[in-house]
């Protein structure tokens, strides 16, 4: 029996005006090569960096939604090796003294968090024969986060890189969108024989999907029991992920911390992060917004929602918002909780469905309309299939100022519960049907089913199936 331990090491770039040493724009979306670049991010002779205030305060801001401990001393260091993407030949990170220690996300341990710079961005001819570096995103702020080898599965792994970027993109604190590569996993793998024993360190790096994340520590689980069971032995490396192929490669015998010759950055200030007034601990405090399992527990609290329900929310802001403009119309009326669930049901059921590329498909719908179909439907004045056709018109913008009840009026989708009307109906279907009422009398409940289509039928469509059901029932006893 073979128990795998991951450690993940994620990176995410920081959403600042500027980059994290100098002025330069901190654009991830330009797509000219090297246009916003300065001399202190190509690193020119004589240049002295800054550092970039808005950048510390996001980490800052993460450790405490993560419960860390935050750093009163800080400092940055010169991480020292051959990049040939920095011009400096050497990256300033954070090595003894990072902003945060300890902490937890997901049920994760979590090591450290700290600030430093990207990397530019190489790419290479299909033949090799040369290569093009664009620093645009050199120099960008990037913050690593570092978790205990705590976790045992892929798909561990997966569910807290899925929960961080929530994290951070409802801190507003980064994009984390890990195909433009705004946010990398890191995964350090090992495969021993016995619980609470470590292997050989494998690191499978830049990782830029969740599914890349899970397929990639299967592979490299596998392939290192595969190797321990043949009585070869593993060895600590740097490896690749091959998305066409789905295996990992070697790229290089991993380095440990002496390799990088850290020493602390001269050119820049030592932090003292309590002298700071924005850095005060209830200052940063007072600017975290509702983290997501505070609102995992209010909306299953206040609106009784089923945990897929809450994940749907909790992942996508936009349609939280209007799920509860929608419940704010829907509560200046009666049996609002049940309301709110069918409010609920036709969001995440049918709205969802119309989802197209570009806007939010919320966008385009008012909340106000929509609240009127919810509440048509809950008093069946529209059957459930009229309701869902109201949504599809509101999604498209079919629909002019008039009210939804207007607009079911005028396309015939109104529900006839008129009683006496309803009650001829029921009457002409019981002497028409008399060998199934017989058998409804006798028990049988599909006999019922075959009345209300037979009083469906009579009324074109128009009765509402349940007041149809109901006076049925009621007349034969």
């Amino acid at each position: 029996m073979f128990v795998p331990t991951i450690g993940l090491e994620i990176h995410a770039e920081l959403r600042t005006a500027t980059k994290m040493f100098c002025n330069s724009k901190n654009d991830p979306d330009e797509a000219t090569p090297n246009v916003n670049v300065c001399p202190v991010c190509m690193a020119h002779p004589g240049v002295l960096p800054t550092i970039n205030k808005e950048a510390i305060r996001h980490v800052l801001r993460v450790g405490l939604a993560v419960n860390g401990s935050l750093a009163d001393y800080s400092e940055l260091d010169r991480k020292n090796y051959f990049y040939p993407d920095l011009p400096k030949a050497y990256q300033l990170s954070q090595y003894e003294f990072p902003l945060v220690s300890g902490g937890e996300l997901a049920g994760v341990a979590l090591t450290r968090i700290h600030i430093e710079e990207d990397t530019a961005r190489s790419t290479h001819t299909s033949d090799d024969e040369h290569s093009y570096v664009d620093f645009n995103r050199g120099g960008v702020p990037l913050m690593e986060l570092v978790t205990d080898p705590v976790i045992h599965s892929a798909a561990d792994a997966g569910a807290f890189a899925r929960e961080l970027q929530l994290l951070l993109r409802t801190l507003g604190v980064s994009y984390a969108n890990m195909e433009k590569g705004e946010m990398r996993v890191e995964a350090n793998i090992s495969v021993a024989q016995n619980k609470g024993e470590l292997g050989t360190k494998v690191e499978v790096k830049n990782l830029n999907s969740f599914k890349s994340v899970e397929r990639a520590i299967d592979f490299e689980i596998k392939r290192q029991i595969e190797l321990i069971e043949n009585g070869d032995s593993i060895v600590q490396e740097t490896r690749g992920w091959n998305e066409d192929s789905n295996k990992t490669f070697s790229q290089r015998v991993k380095e440990e911390a002496a390799d990088y010759r850290y020493f602390p950055e001269p050119d820049l200030p030592k932090l003292k992060l309590s002298e700071v007034p924005d850095f005060q601990t209830e200052k940063l405090r007072e600017s975290l917004p509702e983290l997501p399992n505070e609102k995992r527990n209010r909306l299953a609290y206040e609106y009784g929602l089923d945990s897929n329900a809450v994940e749907a929310y909790v992942f996508d802001s936009k349609l939280l918002t209007f799920f509860e403009e929608v419940v704010t119309v829907l509560s200046e009326s009666d049996n609002v909780a049940k309301k709110t669930k069918l409010a609920s049901n036709y969001i995440l059921n049918n709205l969802l469905a119309l989802k197209e590329g570009g806007r939010h498909v919320t966008e385009r719908v008012p909340t106000r309309s929509f609240a009127e179909v919810v509440s048509m439907a809950y008093q069946g004045e529209v059957s459930s299939n009229a309701a869902v056709e109201l949504i599809s018109s509101l999604v498209v913008g079919e629909l002019s100022d008039k009210s939804m009840k207007e607009v079911a009026q005028e396309r015939g989708l109104l529900q006839e519960n008129n009683e006496a009307m309803l009650g001829e109906i029921v009457a002409e279907v019981i002497s028409s049907n008399p060998g199934p009422v017989d058998e409804f009398r006798g028990g049988k409940e599909q006999a019922l089913q075959f009345l209300v289509g037979q009083g469906m039928k009579a009324s074109k469509g128009a009765a509402n199936p349940a007041k149809l059901k109901e006076l049925i029932q009621q007349k034969l006893g």
